[in-house]
């Protein structure tokens, strides 16, 4: 799959609250390679962060917040991404060295892309891979 020089640029990010929130961030940045853009909020407390994909893309979070009138009570830990890389060996070998708990190895696909999963510190699931695969229309 390849983008071509009409793609616009990416308008969908997934969102997703943390219990430790600044902890997290490190951890997206030390183990994947997400990169800090933004952070927002004080002390433990983060009210909005954004972590770009070098790649394109990226996600925003923020902590959990312990108000009844929430208007976005996400649970922490049940988030699921799927991030392109064209190296996702390279991304692996740098979460195994950050510590990352890996759930799926490297493997290859049967729609041809290489990828493996793994889960950050707050359950999270995180997927990288090529994604050679072709989009298809639903009928």
């Amino acid at each position: 799959m390849t983008a071509s020089s009409s793609t616009p640029p990416p308008t969908v990010w997934p969102a997703f609250r943390a219990r430790d929130a600044r902890a997290l961030i490190r951890f997206l940045v030390d183990a994947f390679g997400f990169e800090e853009t933004a952070v927002y909020g004080e002390g433990d407390v983060v009210a909005h962060a954004q972590l770009s994909w070098p790649e394109g893309g990226g996600v925003m979070l923020g902590s959990v917040r312990d108000e009844p009138d929430d208007a976005w009570p996400a649970v922490p830990g049940t988030a699921a991404c799927y991030v392109v890389t064209a190296d996702p060996a390279a991304v692996h070998a740098r979460a195994v060295a950050a510590g990352a708990t890996v759930v799926r190895e490297p493997n290859s696909t049967d729609y041809g892309s290489e990828e493996f999963s793994a889960r950050d510190p707050e359950g999270n699931l995180w997927s990288f891979g090529t994604y050679a695969g072709e989009p298809r229309r639903a009928r």
